[in-house]
């Protein structure tokens, strides 16, 4: 008589506690109540094999019985196990572990023993029994182990034929990245065909933190996570990365001035576009978040990674997010009805904010019009007052304290300028962006900067030909002194950083809008309203 005969003539199951785990649920229908019974245990043991075979037999011949089963390998059993009744405050240690659950109420389920309670439950409830030989569990054993072990090579190689996109997030401890997990995880950003590959990148002290984040990951269950992983290996970083979001980096190390802020983000940048140069792949999209000293820190990495730093960008959403919810509030409107907010200059420093191209749509107003049709923000608010000072204070003093710029709308902000440049933006719609000059809107060449750019094709496009948006001297000598100063202060050039003399503040703080003419022809074209034009 062959094994396989054998097998079915003995209705045989077996469980043990050798290395190699074995899991699968044995589902019974009792009226509206579907019964769920667990069983784990080891795959290259001789127990292990009966309880497969009996619980074989009774979902050939129980219409309601279902089996459903999944290995694990000998190296990871004890662990797994020891999980799994710490998770459900079990008392168990030997090989196999079963249980009880009701699907349709959930709970952790019950607990029913080991090998000997399950094959006393079997034969009470279905009276079934075994009766297999030691010589052949010890047969089936060998082969459920060897079976176990050529499934797992089949998953790895199916695994490696996939390319994911490899996503890499530095400072990963940092509150930010937290939040915008979830919005990559979702598949807005890169979309639902393209999986991603995660790593989250951190100094060694954060190691177990960045375990307990991994593992929160991966209980997302996302269709487009390929894997997640950490990595505290400096010289590691960035191994075959695509794409890179820095954030706002920590340390260690007390600082107490500006000038220390400033020169310290230099040595962390300066190994970071190092290894970017060294590991990352050569058309690797790099992206630069956060509240502090953002333009600087693009700046320093396009400076040490010379052959990327046409992929390196900074992202400005966030501050333009915050004087949009600042309009919409004035305007009683929802901050998604305003478009078309430019951010100039130094993204978390000394920025102007530029309203004279902004829209709101949807606007309650004594003239209505259907989808796409909008109005001048300047032509709706009237009170110009409010624009020149409250409006301007508001902005600086968020700017100054990082106020209303937390987890969320850091990671919104990110998020969807990541989606824009793979997706391209929203057609007609001005984008800030802060990246390298070249002279455009009579801004020195050199700098990073924020100015109004829109996404297309994989990239960005500047965007020169917009109408009546030229800034005036006094406000580029502003910012740009502002920018110019960091960078020379943090490479040590300079030993202090000089603020904008108050008087020349107050005598461009109206430029926040535009000059008053400007302000005035604005209102005369657009405060009647228009259709957008997506040409």
């Amino acid at each position: 008589m062959s094994a396989c005969s054998l097998l079915t003539a003995v209705l045989s199951l077996a469980l043990q506690s050798t290395p190699s785990g074995f899991y699968f649920c044995l589902h019974r229908q009792t009226g509206f109540t579907t019964i769920t019974n667990d069983l784990l245990g080891k795959a290259n043991c001789p127990y292990y094999a009966k309880a497969e075979l009996l619980a074989d037999y009774l979902q050939k011949n129980l219409p309601d019985f279902q089996i459903f089963k999944i290995t694990q390998h000998p190296d990871v059993w004890e662990e797994w196990l020891e999980e799994i009744c710490e998770e459900n405050k079990w008392d168990h240690s030997t090989s196999p572990i079963i249980w009880r659950e009701l699907l349709d109420r959930g709970g952790k389920g019950l607990l029913l023993g080991g090998y000997n309670e399950f094959l006393e439950h079997a034969q009470l409830y279905y009276g079934v029994t075994s009766s297999m030989t030691t010589d052949l569990m010890m047969v089936i054993a060998k082969e459920n182990l060897q079976a176990h072990i050529e499934e797992e090579l089949e998953k790895e190689t199916l695994k490696d034929l996939v390319s994911p996109l490899q996503v890499w997030i530095a400072s990963a401890s940092a509150h930010v990245c937290y939040h915008i997990i979830p919005l990559l995880a979702s598949g807005e950003v890169f979309g639902m065909d393209t999986k991603i590959s995660l790593t989250l990148f951190d100094r060694e002290q954060m190691e177990d933190y960045l375990k307990t984040l991994v593992m929160e990951i991966e209980d997302l269950a996302s269709p487009i996570l390929h894997s997640v992983s950490l990595c505290t290996n400096t010289e590691e970083a960035f191994h075959q990365a695509q794409v890179i979001i820095i954030l706002d980096d920590s340390t260690d190390e007390e600082v107490y001035t500006l000038e220390g802020c400033l020169r310290s983000r230099v040595p962390l940048c300066r190994l970071y576009a190092y290894l970017m140069e060294k590991n990352a792949d050569e058309s690797v999209k790099v992206i630069v978040g956060g509240k502090v000293f953002v333009n600087l820190k693009t700046a320093l990495l396009m400076q040490y990674a010379p052959h990327i730093a046409g992929n390196i960008i900074a992202v400005a959403l966030g501050v333009e997010g915050q004087a949009k919810a600042k309009v919409a509030r004035k305007m009683r409107t929802t901050s998604a009805n305003i478009k078309d907010v430019i951010i100039w200059g130094n993204i978390s420093g000394n920025n102007y904010v530029d309203l004279r191209k902004a829209k709101v749509y949807n606007y309650e107003s004594a003239i209505k019009g259907p989808p796409g049709y909008y109005h001048s923000v300047l032509g709706m608010i009237f009170d110009s007052e409010w624009i020149k000072k409250d409006f301007v204070m508001m902005l600086q003093e968020l700017s100054n304290t990082g106020k209303e710029f937390g987890g969320i709308l850091g990671a919104h902000s990110i998020a969807t300028t990541l989606k824009y440049w793979y997706q391209g933006s929203p057609p007609g719609e001005i984008v800030s962006l802060g990246i390298m000059s070249e002279g455009q809107f009579g801004i020195p060449e050199g700098l990073v900067f924020s100015m109004p750019v829109k996404f297309e094709n994989g990239t960005w496009v500047v965007l020169t030909d917009l109408e009546d948006i030229l800034l005036t001297p006094q406000i580029i000598n502003r910012l740009v002194d502002d920018l110019v100063q960091e960078k020379l202060v943090a490479l040590g050039d300079i030993l202090s950083f000089q603020p904008v003399q108050e008087e020349q503040k107050d005598s461009s703080t109206h430029y926040i809008i535009g000059q008053d003419e400007e302000k005035d022809q604005a209102v005369s074209d657009d405060s009647e309203g228009k259709f957008e034009d997506h040409e």
